[in-house]
Protein backbone atom coordinates (compact mmCIF):
# COMPACT_ATOMS: atom_id res chain seq x y z
CA UNK A 1 0.00 0.00 0.00
CA UNK A 2 1.35 3.41 -0.95
CA UNK A 3 2.84 5.04 2.13
CA UNK A 4 2.57 1.87 4.19
CA UNK A 5 4.53 -0.82 2.39
CA UNK A 6 3.77 -4.54 2.27
CA UNK A 7 0.57 -5.58 4.04
CA UNK A 8 -0.72 -9.17 4.50
CA UNK A 9 -3.63 -9.90 2.19
CA UNK A 10 -6.03 -10.44 5.08
CA UNK A 11 -5.22 -7.18 6.86
CA UNK A 12 -7.71 -4.29 6.38
CA UNK A 13 -6.36 -1.36 4.37
CA UNK A 14 -9.46 0.72 3.53
CA UNK A 15 -11.47 3.08 5.67
CA UNK A 16 -15.17 2.37 5.90
CA UNK A 17 -15.94 5.70 4.25
CA UNK A 18 -13.51 5.27 1.36
CA UNK A 19 -15.27 6.48 -1.79
CA UNK A 20 -14.01 3.51 -3.72
CA UNK A 21 -16.18 1.36 -1.46
CA UNK A 22 -19.13 3.69 -0.99
CA UNK A 23 -19.52 4.80 -4.62
CA UNK A 24 -17.12 2.78 -6.73
CA UNK A 25 -15.27 6.06 -7.24
CA UNK A 26 -11.86 4.88 -8.34
CA UNK A 27 -9.73 3.36 -11.06
CA UNK A 28 -7.72 0.21 -11.48
CA UNK A 29 -5.40 -1.54 -13.91
CA UNK A 30 -4.56 -5.24 -14.06
CA UNK A 31 -1.25 -6.36 -15.55
CA UNK A 32 0.15 -9.74 -16.51
CA UNK A 33 3.24 -10.58 -14.49
CA UNK A 34 5.74 -12.60 -16.51
CA UNK A 35 9.32 -13.26 -15.56
CA UNK A 36 8.57 -11.38 -12.36
CA UNK A 37 7.85 -8.14 -14.24
CA UNK A 38 4.55 -6.51 -15.28
CA UNK A 39 4.05 -6.73 -19.04
CA UNK A 40 3.11 -3.43 -20.73
CA UNK A 41 3.47 -1.61 -17.42
CA UNK A 42 3.99 1.81 -18.97
CA UNK A 43 0.97 1.37 -21.26
CA UNK A 44 -1.21 0.48 -18.27
CA UNK A 45 0.03 3.44 -16.24
CA UNK A 46 -0.56 5.77 -19.19
CA UNK A 47 -4.12 4.47 -19.55
CA UNK A 48 -4.73 5.01 -15.84
CA UNK A 49 -3.36 8.55 -16.12
CA UNK A 50 -5.74 9.33 -19.01
CA UNK A 51 -8.66 7.89 -17.03
CA UNK A 52 -7.69 9.89 -13.94
CA UNK A 53 -7.72 13.10 -15.96
CA UNK A 54 -11.17 12.20 -17.31
CA UNK A 55 -12.64 11.71 -13.83
CA UNK A 56 -10.61 14.49 -12.17
CA UNK A 57 -8.81 12.13 -9.82
CA UNK A 58 -5.30 13.18 -8.76
CA UNK A 59 -2.88 10.27 -9.04
CA UNK A 60 0.42 10.07 -7.19
CA UNK A 61 3.50 10.72 -9.36
CA UNK A 62 4.25 7.95 -11.84
CA UNK A 63 7.55 7.28 -10.04
CA UNK A 64 5.67 6.48 -6.83
CA UNK A 65 3.38 4.04 -8.66
CA UNK A 66 6.35 2.32 -10.29
CA UNK A 67 8.04 1.99 -6.89
CA UNK A 68 4.85 0.50 -5.45
CA UNK A 69 4.70 -2.08 -8.26
CA UNK A 70 8.39 -2.89 -7.86
CA UNK A 71 7.89 -3.45 -4.14
CA UNK A 72 5.06 -5.94 -4.49
CA UNK A 73 6.83 -7.81 -7.30
CA UNK A 74 10.21 -8.02 -5.56
CA UNK A 75 9.98 -11.59 -4.21
CA UNK A 76 7.56 -13.05 -6.74
CA UNK A 77 8.89 -16.28 -8.36
CA UNK A 78 9.89 -15.49 -11.94
CA UNK A 79 8.46 -18.78 -13.23
CA UNK A 80 4.93 -18.11 -11.87
CA UNK A 81 2.36 -16.14 -13.86
CA UNK A 82 0.88 -13.33 -11.80
CA UNK A 83 -2.12 -11.03 -11.95
CA UNK A 84 -0.97 -7.63 -10.68
CA UNK A 85 -3.73 -5.16 -9.86
CA UNK A 86 -3.15 -1.45 -9.16
CA UNK A 87 -6.05 0.38 -7.50
CA UNK A 88 -6.52 4.10 -6.87
CA UNK A 89 -9.70 5.40 -5.20
CA UNK A 90 -10.68 8.98 -4.47
CA UNK A 91 -10.02 8.36 -0.78
CA UNK A 92 -12.08 9.16 2.33
CA UNK A 93 -15.47 10.77 2.04
CA UNK A 94 -14.40 13.76 4.14
CA UNK A 95 -11.42 14.49 1.90
CA UNK A 96 -7.78 13.57 1.91
CA UNK A 97 -5.32 11.85 -0.42
CA UNK A 98 -6.36 9.04 -2.73
CA UNK A 99 -6.12 5.48 -1.50
CA UNK A 100 -3.54 3.62 -3.58
CA UNK A 101 -2.60 -0.03 -3.31
CA UNK A 102 -1.60 -3.02 -5.40
CA UNK A 103 -2.42 -6.71 -5.09
CA UNK A 104 -0.62 -9.68 -6.59
CA UNK A 105 -1.85 -13.24 -6.97
CA UNK A 106 -1.22 -16.18 -9.25
CA UNK A 107 -3.22 -16.20 -12.49
CA UNK A 108 -6.32 -18.32 -11.77
CA UNK A 109 -6.49 -21.81 -13.19
CA UNK A 110 -9.79 -20.93 -14.91
CA UNK A 111 -8.08 -18.13 -16.86
CA UNK A 112 -5.32 -20.50 -18.00
CA UNK A 113 -7.88 -23.12 -19.02
CA UNK A 114 -9.84 -20.56 -21.06
CA UNK A 115 -6.61 -19.55 -22.79
CA UNK A 116 -5.97 -23.17 -23.69
CA UNK A 117 -9.48 -24.43 -24.49
CA UNK A 118 -11.39 -21.36 -25.67
CA UNK A 119 -14.75 -20.12 -24.41
CA UNK A 120 -18.44 -20.05 -25.25
CA UNK A 121 -19.88 -16.55 -25.63
CA UNK A 122 -23.35 -15.07 -26.01
CA UNK A 123 -24.25 -11.59 -27.20
CA UNK A 124 -25.90 -9.24 -24.73
CA UNK A 125 -27.55 -5.91 -25.64
CA UNK A 126 -25.93 -2.86 -24.05
CA UNK A 127 -28.84 -0.60 -25.01
CA UNK A 128 -26.94 2.28 -26.64
CA UNK A 129 -25.89 2.98 -30.25
CA UNK A 130 -22.29 2.11 -31.07
CA UNK A 131 -21.03 5.69 -31.19
CA UNK A 132 -23.39 7.29 -28.66
CA UNK A 133 -21.16 7.33 -25.59
CA UNK A 134 -18.35 9.36 -27.10
CA UNK A 135 -20.82 12.19 -27.78
CA UNK A 136 -21.66 12.55 -24.08
CA UNK A 137 -19.02 14.94 -22.80
CA UNK A 138 -20.13 14.45 -19.17
CA UNK A 139 -19.67 10.66 -19.25
CA UNK A 140 -16.07 9.37 -19.14
CA UNK A 141 -15.78 6.47 -21.56
CA UNK A 142 -13.13 3.83 -21.99
CA UNK A 143 -11.87 3.81 -18.40
CA UNK A 144 -11.30 0.96 -15.94
CA UNK A 145 -13.50 2.12 -13.10
CA UNK A 146 -13.84 0.30 -9.79
CA UNK A 147 -17.58 0.77 -10.32
CA UNK A 148 -18.01 -2.70 -11.77
CA UNK A 149 -21.73 -3.31 -11.32
CA UNK A 150 -22.52 -3.58 -15.05
CA UNK A 151 -19.68 -6.01 -15.71
CA UNK A 152 -20.55 -8.25 -12.78
CA UNK A 153 -24.21 -8.22 -13.81
CA UNK A 154 -23.17 -9.39 -17.27
CA UNK A 155 -21.04 -12.15 -15.77
CA UNK A 156 -23.96 -13.31 -13.60
CA UNK A 157 -26.18 -13.37 -16.67
CA UNK A 158 -23.57 -15.47 -18.49
CA UNK A 159 -23.60 -18.06 -15.70
CA UNK A 160 -27.38 -18.23 -15.81
CA UNK A 161 -27.29 -18.60 -19.60
CA UNK A 162 -24.74 -21.40 -19.38
CA UNK A 163 -21.94 -19.63 -21.27
CA UNK A 164 -18.46 -18.58 -20.25
CA UNK A 165 -18.64 -14.91 -21.21
CA UNK A 166 -20.65 -12.28 -23.06
CA UNK A 167 -20.08 -9.87 -25.93
CA UNK A 168 -21.92 -6.59 -25.57
CA UNK A 169 -23.77 -5.43 -28.68
CA UNK A 170 -24.95 -1.90 -29.44
CA UNK A 171 -28.61 -1.07 -30.08
CA UNK A 172 -27.76 -0.59 -33.76
CA UNK A 173 -26.34 -4.09 -33.98
CA UNK A 174 -22.54 -3.79 -33.66
CA UNK A 175 -20.21 -5.84 -31.48
CA UNK A 176 -18.51 -3.74 -28.81
CA UNK A 177 -16.51 -5.57 -26.11
CA UNK A 178 -16.74 -8.11 -23.33
CA UNK A 179 -17.03 -7.17 -19.65
CA UNK A 180 -13.30 -7.75 -19.22
CA UNK A 181 -12.02 -8.23 -22.76
CA UNK A 182 -11.69 -6.76 -26.23
CA UNK A 183 -12.80 -8.69 -29.28
CA UNK A 184 -10.34 -9.37 -32.11
CA UNK A 185 -11.15 -11.16 -35.35
CA UNK A 186 -9.51 -12.21 -38.61
CA UNK A 187 -11.04 -11.01 -41.87
CA UNK A 188 -8.98 -12.47 -44.71
CA UNK A 189 -5.44 -11.32 -44.02
CA UNK A 190 -6.46 -8.47 -41.69
CA UNK A 191 -6.56 -8.66 -37.92
CA UNK A 192 -9.34 -6.39 -36.67
CA UNK A 193 -10.68 -4.92 -33.47
CA UNK A 194 -13.37 -2.40 -32.51
CA UNK A 195 -12.34 1.30 -32.63
CA UNK A 196 -12.25 2.45 -29.01
CA UNK A 197 -12.07 6.16 -29.84
CA UNK A 198 -15.35 6.00 -31.76
CA UNK A 199 -17.32 3.71 -29.47
CA UNK A 200 -16.15 4.53 -25.96
CA UNK A 201 -15.07 0.96 -25.18
CA UNK A 202 -11.94 0.34 -23.16
CA UNK A 203 -8.82 0.72 -25.33
CA UNK A 204 -7.23 -2.64 -24.62
CA UNK A 205 -3.49 -2.76 -24.06
CA UNK A 206 -3.21 -6.39 -25.18
CA UNK A 207 -5.33 -5.84 -28.28
CA UNK A 208 -3.34 -2.74 -29.22
CA UNK A 209 -0.03 -4.56 -28.83
CA UNK A 210 -1.30 -7.49 -30.87
CA UNK A 211 -2.48 -5.34 -33.78
CA UNK A 212 0.72 -3.29 -33.69
CA UNK A 213 2.71 -6.52 -34.17
CA UNK A 214 0.34 -8.27 -36.60
CA UNK A 215 2.81 -7.61 -39.42
CA UNK A 216 5.14 -10.18 -37.84
CA UNK A 217 2.60 -12.81 -38.91
CA UNK A 218 2.17 -11.29 -42.37
CA UNK A 219 -1.14 -9.68 -41.43
CA UNK A 220 -2.55 -6.20 -41.82
CA UNK A 221 -4.33 -4.53 -38.90
CA UNK A 222 -7.50 -2.46 -38.79
CA UNK A 223 -10.09 -0.98 -36.46
CA UNK A 224 -13.64 -1.36 -37.70
CA UNK A 225 -17.19 -2.08 -36.62
CA UNK A 226 -18.69 -5.51 -37.22
CA UNK A 227 -21.99 -7.21 -36.48
CA UNK A 228 -22.18 -10.53 -34.63
CA UNK A 229 -23.14 -12.16 -37.94
CA UNK A 230 -19.95 -10.82 -39.51
CA UNK A 231 -17.94 -12.16 -36.59
CA UNK A 232 -19.56 -15.56 -37.00
CA UNK A 233 -18.43 -15.53 -40.65
CA UNK A 234 -14.87 -14.42 -39.81
CA UNK A 235 -11.83 -16.65 -40.12
CA UNK A 236 -11.26 -16.57 -36.37
CA UNK A 237 -12.54 -14.65 -33.34
CA UNK A 238 -10.78 -14.09 -30.02
CA UNK A 239 -11.07 -12.18 -26.77
CA UNK A 240 -7.94 -10.44 -25.52
CA UNK A 241 -7.29 -9.29 -21.97
CA UNK A 242 -4.38 -8.65 -19.66
CA UNK A 243 -4.60 -11.84 -17.59
CA UNK A 244 -6.26 -14.42 -19.85
CA UNK A 245 -4.23 -13.19 -22.81
CA UNK A 246 -5.74 -14.55 -26.02
CA UNK A 247 -8.85 -16.73 -25.81
CA UNK A 248 -10.56 -18.09 -28.89
CA UNK A 249 -14.33 -18.02 -29.12
CA UNK A 250 -15.52 -21.58 -29.67
CA UNK A 251 -19.16 -20.52 -30.02
CA UNK A 252 -21.07 -17.28 -30.39
CA UNK A 253 -24.80 -17.47 -29.63
CA UNK A 254 -24.66 -21.28 -30.04
CA UNK A 255 -23.01 -20.97 -33.46
CA UNK A 256 -19.78 -22.94 -33.71
CA UNK A 257 -16.86 -20.77 -34.79
CA UNK A 258 -13.85 -22.07 -36.73
CA UNK A 259 -10.72 -23.07 -34.84
CA UNK A 260 -8.34 -20.82 -36.73
CA UNK A 261 -4.87 -22.20 -37.48
CA UNK A 262 -3.66 -18.71 -36.56
CA UNK A 263 -4.47 -19.22 -32.86
CA UNK A 264 -1.19 -20.90 -31.81
CA UNK A 265 0.81 -18.28 -33.72
CA UNK A 266 -1.03 -15.49 -31.89
CA UNK A 267 -0.31 -17.19 -28.57
CA UNK A 268 3.36 -17.38 -29.49
CA UNK A 269 3.45 -13.76 -30.58
CA UNK A 270 1.89 -12.60 -27.31
CA UNK A 271 4.10 -14.94 -25.24
CA UNK A 272 1.33 -16.01 -22.88
CA UNK A 273 2.16 -19.57 -21.74
CA UNK A 274 -0.29 -22.36 -22.42
CA UNK A 275 -0.94 -24.86 -19.59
Amino acid sequence: MLGRGLVPAGEPVLRGDDLGVLRGDGLFETMHLRGGRPWLRDEHLARMARAAAAVELTLPPAEALVELLDTICADWPAEVEGALRLVCTRGPEDGGPPTVYATLAEVPAAAKAARRDGISVATLPLGVPAVARTGLDWLPAGIKSTSYAVSTAARRWARRAGVDDVLWVSSDGYALEGPTANVVWLAGDTLCTVPAADTGILPGTTAAWLLAHAHQLGLAAAERLATPAELAAADGVWFTSSVRGLTRLRTLDDTDLPDSPLTPHLHTLLSFPLP
